[in-house]
């Protein structure tokens, strides 16, 4: 027994001394690994004057007078379109009419430098989602609202950016079209912010084009933007980016004090469910299932908040295509072939959306003015904006870019093709994270490493235990967002 005791009071007094020796660290732990050593952590990008500028004409008072006007037109609902009866100045085809007369006083401020058209189609009765009801039941007059601000470069204008809003609205009955359905955050908000970028943005000129659009048809089944993205892609236009800002208002709930002010929510599409099958299997062995364009746009939202708002305003990339049984138009750009994400803001308040205006035991239900906060909308319009000028003044995404797997190797070769429509000259940038991390975390000029041509690069980085982006410069410093490569056996 005695040896017992001595034993376990060794042991118990020697245990803190073991556990200092373990804890001193081992040689080789301050040694860099190689996808530290080789890249420099990211940080800010350039910060360009003219941006920052821009960012100081965007106002929160003109953005509550075009919601309140929106408000006004009593319900906005897109099958409203169809009616006879509406009062003299609601309904949706009038909201159309209003916003493109904003789009057109902003192009007379520029000298016409606004291409202003409807966007038209008819909707033909559709059968119901999931076993609901149909949401059109006859042929139904759609408009978008569309402002194109060309570039003024020859071959980088045929580039495109475009940013979005819907502007219809529903009642909690979405064959509803006469009762108030004001959608003061679902989604006027969201067709303000992009009033607001062409307000701003218009009076700039960018070598690449920027479209301002608000959709109609979202709440019956995103059949606005369905039209339009299909357009696009049926006329070959080179849309490059598609920002779509639904539901923006920053809700202000009294006494909910989970609501960020600070935060936006960005969502974008991982794999489409309606890529080749190889494709999908491919993108499934190599894990890169975050890689897809859409989820590489959201990565250049960040690191535009990064440059323009540090430490104010913070957008938080969701790696899923939207909330849980909801739905949005950036999932029409994105089936289309075009990567697309969607901004939201950080806590919805549901009794304020998609609800017949009423007090109900005491609460008040709709989507309503007064819960909107002007100035949250504002910063979202501060971020589209910086984004679409960062884009709109890039280079374009390089082409082509593949990884090297002909071998087993520590190295990573990358090469790529240059930007579809730019003229001008171009660097490039390897970004890199490790795969358990969202966002880029290092950054290297391509020339530092550079392979067997300008459009190559040899880095002493395993592509096993890293995401590897390429993207494009301009000597100004102004980036593309980056593109992933794909396995190559060249």
């Amino acid at each position: 027994m005695k040896v017992r005791s001595i034993f376990a009071a060794v042991t118990v007094f020697s245990l803190p001394c073991l556990l200092v020796a373990q804890q001193k660290p081992h040689p080789a732990a301050a040694v860099k690994l190689d996808f530290e050593a080789v890249g420099k952590p990211i940080k800010a990008d350039a910060v360009d004057a003219q941006i920052t500028a821009t960012l100081k004409q965007v106002s929160a008072e003109r953005i509550k007078a075009n919601i309140t006007r929106l408000v006004e037109f009593n319900n906005r609902s897109t099958i409203s379109s169809t009616e006879t009866d509406l009062k003299s100045g609601t309904g949706v085809l009038a909201a159309a009419d209003w916003i493109k007369s904003q789009f057109e006083s902003y192009s007379k401020e520029c000298g016409g430098c606004l291409e202003i058209s409807f966007d038209e189609s008819v909707e033909q009765p559709q059968a119901g989602f999931n076993n609901s009801r149909p949401r059109i039941i006859k042929p139904t007059p759609l408009r978008n609202v569309v402002a194109i601000l060309k570039g003024t470069d020859p071959v980088a204008s045929k580039r495109m950016y475009l940013v979005t809003g819907h502007y219809d609205t529903r009642e909690t009955d979405v064959m509803n079209t006469h009762d108030f359905a004001p959608g003061a955050n679902d989604d006027s908000s969201g067709t303000a912010v992009s009033m607001e970028a062409a307000r701003v943005l218009s009076k700039l000129k960018f070598p690449a084009t920027l479209v301002f659009v608000t959709v109609a048809g979202e709440e019956q089944g995103l059949n606005g933007s369905h039209h339009l993205a299909e357009r696009a892609r049926k006329e070959g236009w080179e849309l490059e980016g598609v920002l779509n800002n639904d539901i923006v208002g920053g809700d202000t709930t009294p006494g909910d004090k989970l609501q960020s002010k600070q935060r936006i929510r960005v969502f974008s599409q991982g794999i489409l469910p309606s890529a080749p099958i190889e494709q999908i299997r491919q993108t499934l062995n190599i894990g890169a299932e975050n890689e897809t364009p859409s989820r590489q746009l959201a990565r250049q939202v960040l690191a535009v908040g990064r440059t323009y708002f540090p430490g104010t305003f913070h957008p938080v990339m969701e790696l899923r295509l939207d909330r849980f049984l909801r739905g949005g138009d950036h999932r029409s750009f994105s089936e289309a072939g075009f990567a697309s994400v969607r901004f939201t803001e950080w806590r919805e308040n549901f009794d304020h959306q998609h609800q017949h205006v009423r007090v109900e035991n005491g609460k008040e239900y709709g989507d309503l003015l007064k819960y909107d906060d002007f100035d949250y909308i504002a910063r979202v319009a501060r971020l589209n904006i910086a984004t679409l000028a960062t884009l709109a003044d890039s280079p374009g995404i390089p082409q082509n870019v593949r990884v090297t797997t002909s071998n087993l190797d520590n190295d990573t070769i990358l090469k790529w093709d240059a930007p579809k429509s730019f003229a001008q000259p171009v660097s490039y940038q390897i970004v890199w994270r490790e795969t358990t991390v969202n966002d880029w975390q290092y950054v290297v000029n391509a020339t530092q490493f550079a392979g067997k041509d300008a459009n190559s690069t040899r880095l002493p980085v395993s592509k096993d235990n890293v995401f590897f982006g390429v993207r494009a410069c301009t000597a100004a410093g102004i980036c593309s967002q980056a593109v992933g490569p794909v396995p190559s056996r060249e």
